[in-house]
């Protein structure tokens, strides 16, 4: 499943596992495994079947089943072997796990998950508390759902840009389809590749989310840039770490970021973008938030929301 635009209908989840377990073989040499290959020839790089099997301890039919995308009634402790054979990490081994859960379910628990449509009050009273750091929640689609005036001022370009439709201020458009967005991202491929690993991750969280599926499914019609990523089969968690940007009105930024997934509220996550004090950015983000409170950008990014 390279992104076609047959995902428009939703995840499959036998191909997905099939070809999510595929690329993950081939990523991994025999020497990264421990596999001694006696110097024979080897038509491909990564490992083969028989050596997967071997390492995680299950036949080579059974391994091979898995592997066609037949997760039916595989137990954790197969996939926690077949995740140690090919040295997935956390965000990997989570997605094998939901893809096989997935297939294991009932018609009944397999509906459709549909993420909350907008943030409750007390959400949004804690967004307008957090006064000194961009501070937004975004769905699992990676919209922007709610923001403080920090957050919307910090990503104007996302509300003004020629690539967003009528709806929600939505990332993963603006990165593919706003040629803004390369200027914005210090590191646009970092970000790009960041972005659809993250939407990866979701669509095996949530397979029969239609919106998310139509998302996916429209910018691999519109983007050449992530059909190649989609087709990576990558995924990512993406909860902490530091952030580069290019802000059109204050200049270069660099913050530390946190995002905390909300239980209350599924398929929403709240980040919070703070900058080292006494840091350029932190004078920068005192100058954005001037800049926000003069040109009323928190108000008219409501207003678009």
């Amino acid at each position: 499943m390279a992104g076609a635009p047959g995902y428009r209908d939703g995840m499959n989840h036998r191909d997905e596992a099939r070809d999510f377990l595929s690329s993950r073989r081939a990523r991994i040499t025999p020497e990264q495994a421990g596999v001694e290959t006696f110097g024979t020839r080897r038509r491909v790089t990564g490992l083969r079947r028989e050596e997967v099997s071997r390492l995680a301890g299950v036949s080579i039919d059974y391994y091979t089943r898995l592997e066609r995308g037949n997760l039916q009634g595989v137990s954790d402790s197969v996939l926690d072997a077949i995740a140690g054979a090919l040295q997935l990490d956390p965000a990997e081994h989570e997605h094998l796990r939901d893809l096989a859960r997935h297939q294991n379910a009932t018609p009944r628990r397999a509906g459709r998950v549909v993420p909350v449509a907008a943030v409750r009050p007390e959400l949004q009273y804690l967004l307008d508390a957090i006064t000194e750091a961009p501070a937004m929640i975004i769905n699992n689609r990676q919209d922007i759902v709610a923001a403080n005036d920090l957050g919307y001022a910090m990503h104007a370009d996302l509300f003004t840009g020629g690539a967003r439709p009528a709806g929600p201020a939505n990332f993963a458009r603006f990165i593919f389809l706003d040629p803004q967005a390369r200027n914005f991202y210090q590191d646009w491929q970092r970000a790009a590749h960041t972005n659809v690993a993250i939407l990866r991750r979701e669509a095996g969280r949530a397979p029969n989310d239609r919106d998310l599926a139509a998302l996916i499914g429209e910018l691999s019609m519109r983007s050449d840039d992530f059909r190649e990523l989609w087709a990576a089969h990558d995924v990512r968690r993406h909860y902490a770490g530091v952030k580069s940007f290019r802000h059109a009105v204050v200049g270069p930024l660099e913050l530390h970021f946190q995002t905390l997934e909300l239980a209350e509220d599924p398929g929403l996550a709240l980040t919070i973008y703070p900058a080292t004090p006494g840091s350029p950015t932190a004078d920068a983000l005192r100058l954005l938030a001037s800049w926000a409170a003069t040109e009323h950008i928190g108000e008219r990014a409501r207003q678009r929301t």
